[in-house]
């Protein structure tokens, strides 16, 4: 009985405050007070005359020549200090204060005018105030947009105009001003059809409604030339609005097909994405069982990305355990996300709408524990909560959950701490009251700012001929000069043609010169051979050893007629090349037996039959080996000759000596001898340049010291790539 009595008191007692509360907000019933202000410039504080003074309750004044004013207003009204010369200026009243105000020149002015210095090319002028719009983008609208709006005067192309209106478009869907960024999308895509600004437009529809258009238009959009992530983002966005219209078959047909395309690509936040928007269409649509597996997916996806995309799927999670009144879950999943949120907090600030602040979390704790009749608990994380909020001046947050925390110490009996809480919920509701009523205030006016700017902007299109009418009339003369443009068109295709004539022609002498040098060079170095050869030979009669002479002439003679036979062609079989270097080493050897062993080794992978090599390309550098290594040799050396397999299209062909090395040789030389071998060795090399040149880089040489000690020799590596 006594519970009851109490219970009827404090209901009493909140009709009470609550009557209080309707006579204490009466706008018309807050008394007026007198505000006495200056306004001075920053710098020099002289004063300004004649400047606007208003007050959002529609009392009007100018400055004096002093820079001074008297206005008449009430607690809370929003003063407003407005002239041609100066940005304007916001004030709210809180008391019949002294308040002196200080004001800058423009900066729209001042930016526009340094950029204009700075950058006297017109084209890097208007990059240059595309980027200050995109950097003023988040955090002044009005600057944002006129630095378009200047950029627009710089434009000199249609491309440029493009991405002018284009971002003009994303300014506005940054700023909730759907309709104008749907229009400014549209003026975009007049001048230049792209992709991305059609999948801009589509979402610019959904958010104005344009529901209807929105799908219209994002299955008009041509797939082919959109990223893999955009084409994400379109089977997304469109099944964001088959949502919304409660399409939900057509929602979950687009969402799986976005799915499919993020994990194909890999694109791992999409694919954490859709996952948990399949699941908000299960939860609506009442299939609560998938929709739970769904989140559950989500939420293990979205624990392995970065930590702020955990505690947001685990605070969407928690409202949908909520909804299913499965509160101990819902309970357990915020307090896991307030212990990230600590962390979150620190590495960035989070807006008072974000679902992520530890206000709401704290409250939705709180209001979890009262649904379960546990008031013990509930308290302290409504009391938490109310003080981060009071902290972080969030004050609907502050509101609900000093309004819930009022009915929890109502059902547990707490008759007084119910009425203190519920006083301070009806305190709040005034203070929230006065900041709703400014914001519509200033909502209001910063949407005619911005109407006034998008139609100063619209009449600079129609000067500059941009507009849907003028675009038209573009087109129609544009018709009306087909047949000089598709005369120009066609003279440009027989300017093409004769190009391609000339470019064959050029071509084919190139491919001709390229072919005489090659010639040129392979008679430059069968003469060179020969001359070597027959130096042996005479030798050889020299010291009266005819029977040697002979048999060596016999080998000489074989060679020759290998040699000769392959003199005209470019390229012959490995295995020919192999014969001829066996056959000129054997011959060198017969000559230097006490200089030198040799060996020669072919890798039994290798088809020496499937890869060709241009003639006489290894005996010059085996001749240099026995020449000019070996045979100044002071013990016997050894000459090795291996071919290896690299990869099935590619082999080693490896000439290693350890002979005195070429810094020795060079020493030895004299002035002929050095002259000589340069000349060898430069045709060498301007036969594989040239080859290379005409077959796609098949060959290519390395020559290196073959080791660090007194006779380091020399090691030459030729790369054979087959055809």
């Amino acid at each position: 009985m006594k519970l009851f009595t109490k219970y009827i008191i404090f209901l009493l007692l909140v009709l009470s405050a609550n009557l209080a509360f309707v006579q204490e907000n009466n706008v018309f019933e807050r008394p007026k007070f007198i505000v006495k202000g200056s306004v001075i410039e920053s710098d020099t504080r002289d004063p300004i005359q004649n400047v606007n003074v208003e007050t959002s309750s529609g009392d009007y004044t100018t400055t004096d020549f002093l820079g001074k004013f008297k206005i008449e207003a009430r607690k809370g009204d929003e003063l407003i200090i407005r002239s041609k010369d100066f940005e304007t200026v916001y004030y709210t009243i809180q008391s019949d204060e002294s308040i002196t105000v200080k004001v800058e020149p423009s900066e729209e002015d001042v930016s526009f005018s340094r950029l204009k210095k700075k950058f006297r090319n017109n084209t890097s002028l208007f990059k240059a105030l595309i980027d200050s719009s995109k950097s003023y983008l988040k955090r002044d609208a009005q600057k944002s947009i006129q630095f378009v709006a200047d950029a627009l005067g710089e434009s000199n192309s249609t491309r440029d105009n493009a991405l002018a209106y284009e971002t003009l478009g994303d300014i506005y869907m940054y700023w909730k001003q759907y309709d104008l960024a749907v229009t400014n999308y549209r003026i975009s895509l007049q001048n230049i059809k792209l992709e991305t600004v059609n999948l801009k437009l589509a979402n610019a529809y959904k958010l104005n409604k344009n529901y209807q258009e929105s799908i219209s238009l994002f299955k008009s959009i041509n797939k082919k030339n959109l990223s893999n992530y955009d084409l994400v983002s379109l089977y997304e966005s469109l099944g964001n609005v088959y949502f919304l219209i409660k399409d939900f078959e057509s929602a979950v047909s687009s969402y799986n097909n976005g799915l499919q395309v993020a994990q194909k690509h890999l694109i791992t936040p999409k694919i954490t994405d859709l996952n948990s928007k399949l699941a908000d269409v299960y939860d609506v649509s009442g299939d609560k069982e998938e929709a739970q597996s769904l989140f559950s997916k989500s939420l293990d996806l979205a624990t392995k990305e970065n930590k702020k995309r955990a505690v947001e799927e685990k605070i969407k999670v928690a409202d949908f355990q909520n909804k299913q009144s499965n509160y101990s879950d819902e309970i357990e999943l915020r307090k896991e996300a307030l212990i990230d949120l600590d962390d979150i907090a620190k590495d960035s600030i989070l807006d008072n709408k974000s679902s992520l602040t530890q206000q709401k979390q704290n409250y939705k704790i709180g209001n979890a524990y009262a649904l379960q009749q546990d008031f013990v608990n509930a308290i302290p994380y409504l009391e938490k909560s109310i003080e981060e909020a009071n902290n972080r001046e969030d004050l609907i947050v502050q509101k609900d959950a000093t309004r819930k925390l009022s009915e929890v110490y109502r059902d547990a009996g707490q008759f007084d701490k119910a009425l203190l809480a519920y006083q301070d919920y009806v305190d709040l509701v005034d203070k929230l009251y006065s900041k709703r009523e400014q914001e519509i205030s200033q909502a209001a006016r910063f949407s005619k700012d911005i109407v006034s700017k998008q139609n100063r902007i619209l009449s600079l299109e129609g000067d500059r001929e941009l507009s849907e009418s003028k675009y038209q009339l573009t087109i129609e003369q544009t018709k009306r000069q087909k047949l000089i443009i598709y005369s120009l068109l066609g003279g440009l295709i027989l300017l093409l043609v004769l190009a391609f004539l000339m470019y064959k022609y050029i071509k084919q002498q190139r491919l001709a010169n390229n072919l005489l040098a090659l010639k040129s060079l392979r008679s430059q170095m069968n003469p060179h051979f020969i001359f070597n050869a027959l130096n042996s030979v005479n030798s050889f009669i020299a010291s009266n050893d005819e029977r040697t002479a002979n048999k060596y002439l016999t080998d000489f003679s074989l060679l020759m007629r290998a040699v000769l036979e392959n003199s005209e062609e470019d390229f012959i079989p490995l295995e020919k090349e192999i014969e001829l270097i066996e056959l000129y080493t054997k011959l060198e050897h017969f000559r230097f037996k006490d200089k030198f062993e040799y060996s020669i080794t072919v890798d039994e992978q290798i088809n020496v039959k499937d890869f060709l090599i241009p003639p006489m390309l290894l005996q010059p550098y085996i001749e240099n080996a026995v020449w000019h290594g070996l045979r100044y040799k002071k013990t016997k050396g050894h000459l090795e000759i291996s071919f290896t397999q690299k990869t099935p299209n590619e082999i080693n062909i490896i000439i290693n000596d350890d002979g005195i090395g070429r810094k020795k040789s060079k020493a030895l030389k004299t002035k002929n001898q050095q002259k000589q071998n340069s000349k060898g060795l430069g045709n060498i090399k301007k036969r594989v340049s040239i080859l290379n040149n005409m077959y796609k880089d098949r060959v290519d040489v390395f020559i290196d010291d073959f080791k660090d000690e007194e006779d380091i020799g020399t090691k030459v590596v030729v790369t054979l790539k087959k055809d």
